[in-house]
């Protein structure tokens, strides 16, 4: 069974269990600070989790991309990739645990084909501390799934990981009770790590069990968490159960549902090997890199599947428009290109394929993720211009580096597998200096995390800790004149910053009214205590026009009103005049449109976003009021506001 197959195969399942059948978002999170990407398939949906209400109902499903910067390093196993997707359903308050396990339960077995007795699961074992109850319910439902198929059963009491490779599994145990380290989901962790405010509940999860021998470095004994590879986990369903409050924990209101599925881990499973990179998805890459190479796959594991997974996450990153540079998500599309032209070479695959096995990528993935097509000129070229300016400086980096590597090898000796000055200094390793790796970055692009390869392989370490001193050194220097940009979303979801956020609706409604329709968003920032926000436009703002963009928001607030939520295609959105928007490249296929409405039909405003916002202007509390207004550079200014008590 295909990738795209199984994918199809579940979002027709939840479709015909009552699912609205939602879009992927960006790559990029929308007005989220804390981080970079977007990492998991719940990560977009947290404000409906928390309460917001959602334009397509309560019983939502999609496959999600995400990447995970964190796991660069530990790509070359057969199971980590930075790249790739969340098959989701969620429930806002409308079923719950004796729907989802079922559901689940039938799409691994029915739908996909998975052999129920290679089947194991987990579950919350309650936690006394904080009068949390074990998750009977979930085990009780289990249960009754693998009687019927007249599959064993037995419950096993497994508490910690390191516990369940003391005690191991039990000849007839299929079920096992884990601690909150477990199976316990909140943004914080376990129950004594969440803040009061903080929701959580009990997860149950589902592992594969390929029968590969067991590593006794992992544990004494096997059991479904350990790491040795026997087991891998292809699915999770989260109970959203609880609320931390000052005396402890509450119950919900409404309980809420979040299943998280692995796309390439359920395929893996399908294929009965625990190698990811055997999937289809990807091995139509890997395929293509053997041909390149004339290496076999199974003769250099580490290098195809470095150089397989980098392109990928490369293809949809350049998809969702985010190009390879030095700073944010843009370094890590220069990481992953870069990493995949070293492989590519210790692999021997002649220099300027990287695009050519980008296209591999799209085609495999343009039926779904249209974007990836309509964007097939411009990914390509993309990644053809990093390998071309890459190779121009590896050259001279690697003499260079050679340079270095010579300088401390006549200076060292090896002893006990490391390059140190003599046995009575062994455990002063001489390593490369951050005066040397700091070179070699602004000078030959060399990321650290390069330069430590390449160490690496010649038995030499790296001064990270200089590297990074230094590096933070050069970004203060950067910063000159640093007021002029600065971080773009918003600071948190906290109800002042929704009025603001929700603000800046209206003041950029207000200044296309007044200054024109070539005024468009340039970024902004915003926190509990004030707004910033840049806009295209050529020249400075007189205080009296400023004064009349206050009088039309303050007017705007004062006339009460909704706002409300158009779901249509981005298509439709970007032939709506009427229609404000910014950064379409950001946006998936599928957008929401908030309109800001008064009480007396007048729009204000309509604009693509990505929310939170207040659900009555009535909750924008204060007088807007512009404080400054300033450049911000060419052809775009800048304005800081507050709301006024």
């Amino acid at each position: 069974m295909t990738g795209n197959d199984i994918r199809r195969k579940y979002l027709d399942f939840m479709a015909k269990n009552g699912h609205a059948v939602i879009p992927s978002a960006a790559l990029v999170p929308e007005n989220d600070p804390t981080t970079l990407f977007t990492g998991s398939g719940m990560q977009p949906l947290v404000p409906y989790l928390m309460g917001e209400m959602h334009p397509m109902g309560t019983r939502l499903s999609n496959s999600q991309k995400c990447f995970r910067a964190e796991d660069i390093e530990e790509v070359g196993d057969n199971r980590h990739t930075t790249f790739f997707e969340m098959l989701g359903n969620w429930s806002l308050g409308n079923y719950f645990k004796a729907e989802q396990i079922p559901w689940i339960y039938s799409f691994l077995v029915d739908e996909v084909g998975l052999d129920p007795e290679k089947i194991y699961v987990t579950a919350f074992q309650g936690d006394e501390s904080a009068n949390i109850p074990r998750d009977t319910e979930s085990v009780a439902l289990w249960q009754q799934l693998f009687t019927a198929q007249g599959v064993s059963c037995g419950v096993g009491e497994m508490g910690s990981e390191a516990s369940g490779g003391e005690r191991g599994m039990k000849e007839g145990e299929r079920i096992f009770y884990y601690d909150g380290a477990k199976n316990w989901w909140s943004r914080a962790g376990k129950p004594e790590k969440m803040p009061v405010g903080e929701i959580g509940g009990p997860d149950t999860e589902m592992f594969y069990d390929f029968g590969t021998p067991h590593d006794e470095k992992f544990g004494n004994h096997c059991h479904p968490n350990c790491d040795c590879g026997r087991f891998l986990e292809i699915g999770n369903s989260v109970f959203m159960e609880y609320l931390k409050t000052e005396t402890g924990f509450e119950k919900l209101p409404k309980q809420n549902v979040d299943f998280g599925g692995g796309l390439e881990r359920i395929a893996a499973a399908a294929n009965g090997d625990a190698d990811v990179f055997k999937i289809d998805l990807l091995q139509v890459v890997i395929a293509q890199i053997e041909i390149l190479s004339g290496k076999k796959y199974t003769d250099n594991v580490e290098a195809f599947r470095v150089v397989t997974d980098h392109i990928r996450g490369a293809v949809f990153m350049i998809g969702d428009g985010i190009l390879p540079g030095n700073t944010e998500q843009g370094y890590f599309v220069r990481r992953l290109l870069r990493r995949a032209v070293r492989y590519a070479d210790i692999l021997g695959i002649p220099a300027g394929e990287l695009k050519n096995l980008a296209e591999s990528v799209i085609i495999n993935y343009e039926m779904h993720y249209t974007n990836l097509g309509e964007k097939r000129t411009d990914i390509t070229e993309a990644i053809e211009t990093e390998e071309t300016q890459f190779r121009k400086t590896l050259e001279n980096g690697l003499k260079q580096f050679n340079k270095i590597s010579l300088q401390i090898h006549m200076q060292t000796k090896e002893i006990d597998g490391k390059r140190v000055l003599d046995r009575e200094h062994a455990e002063a390793v001489k390593a490369i200096s951050a005066q040397n790796a700091f070179d070699l970055f602004t000078t030959y692009g060399f990321p650290i995390e390069l330069t430590e390869e390449i160490a690496a392989e010649k038995g030499l370490v790296v001064d990270r800790a200089g590297f990074e001193k230094l590096m933070d050194e050069h970004r203060e220097k950067s910063r000159a004149g640093a007021e002029h940009k600065f971080k773009g979303g918003l600071a948190d979801h906290s109800d002042k910053v929704v009025q603001y956020h929700t603000t800046t609706h209206l003041m950029l409604a207000a200044l296309r009214n007044i200054l024109g329709d070539h005024v468009h968003q340039a970024g902004s920032n915003i926190t509990g205590e004030r707004l910033r926000y840049d806009f295209t436009h050529p020249e400075k703002v007189e205080r009296e026009t400023l004064d009349k963009v206050e009088a039309w928001v303050n007017h705007a607030i004062k006339t009460g009103g909704t706002v409300t939520i158009e779901t249509m295609s981005k298509g439709a959105a970007e032939k709506d005049p009427a229609i404000e928007g910014s950064f379409w490249e950001r946006y998936p296929e599928e957008v929401k449109v908030y309109v800001v409405a008064g009480n007396n039909g007048t729009v204000f405003s309509k604009e693509l976003c990505g929310g939170p916002h207040v659900s009555t202007l009535e909750e924008i509390k204060g007088t807007f009021k512009i404080q400054k207004e300033e450049s911000s550079s060419a052809g775009v200014r800048r304005i800081k506001a507050i709301l006024t008590e």
